[in-house]
């Protein structure tokens, strides 16, 4: 929804498959680099702003579209498992093979991989960034269609079930977002078994791993978020091992803060973080 445009590049994950990943370079040498991992219906697409303005912040900032999703047309839909969507995170984060202080965020859904990429990948960031995360939603699959996606999970994993986002105002109020969103071609609408069912697992995995989360946390919080349960994500931030934890509440802002009226001041305060812990733990 922004003119400025990224470069969008093929970085390929250890198995092979090809993730099309979008990059905002800044005009001189980066501070930093910031990785942001999008929903599970979202894609790069829907934060463009959000890359340019940490670009002009010096940072180096790539949305790599997770596989089945956004332009990664192969598998569409589909995850062979959980870990492998971690491990696509992590080994991103060490792709790039230089001594640059690296950031990660995961925004709604993008926040589960992103608590377990700094879990099981602690050295690969300084740190995490989770911004109206998925940790504890108040929106879900249906009983009825829990019980279908648990029995074509051992019988037929490319099977798809609707993804239970249909309706584009839980994103956001803004009446030219909610149309950008119910007409995207590139939204994931409809998802696997295996997809559906990693998530679960990613669900189990994410009520594990707390002590295993040691890097600085920032958690941003839309007040007035119907897909997130605020309060149970709080609860859940107050558990992870890092020292360094802060949260920010945004006033009458809801889910996807890209689409607020005043999207500069939510990308002002992730980059002012940012360069706080990162710039801080390369000096």
């Amino acid at each position: 929804m922004a003119d400025v445009q990224p470069q969008t590049w093929i970085w390929n994950a250890s198995d092979g498959y090809p993730i099309q990943v979008a990059t905002w370079h800044p005009a001189t040498r980066p501070r930093a680099r910031v990785v942001i991992l999008h929903g599970v219906q979202s894609h790069q697409g829907w934060y463009h702003g959000l890359g340019r303005r940490l670009s002009e912040r010096g940072f180096e900032t790539h949305f790599p579209d997770r596989r089945g999703s956004g332009g990664n047309t192969q598998d569409r839909g589909h995850t062979p498992s959980w870990r492998r969507l971690v491990d696509d995170v992590g080994e991103f984060l060490q792709s790039r093979g230089d001594d640059l202080p690296r950031g990660l965020a995961g925004i709604s859904w993008g926040g589960k991989l992103g608590v377990l990429t700094a879990a099981h990948f602690p050295s690969a960031l300084q740190g995490l960034a989770l911004i109206c995360p998925g940790l504890h939603p108040k929106v879900g699959v249906s009983p009825g269609d829990r019980l279908r996606i648990a029995l074509a999970y051992f019988f037929n994993r490319r099977k798809f079930f609707p993804v239970p986002l249909s309706d584009p105002a839980l994103f956001t109020e803004n009446p030219e977002a909610q149309q950008f969103i119910a007409t995207d071609p590139l939204s994931l609408r409809f998802a696997t078994a295996g997809l559906l069912a990693a998530s679960r697992f990613i669900d189990s995995e994410v009520a594990r791993v707390p002590s295993q989360v040691k890097q600085p946390v920032l958690l941003m919080l839309a007040s007035e978020d119907r897909i997130v349960d605020n309060e149970r994500t709080r609860r859940y931030a107050e558990t992870l091992a890092s020292p360094d934890r802060q949260v920010i509440e945004y006033p009458g802002a809801h889910h996807t803060l890209e689409f607020e009226p005043d999207p500069e001041r939510h990308a002002s305060d992730l980059a002012d973080w940012m360069e706080s812990r990162l710039l801080a733990s390369s000096s």
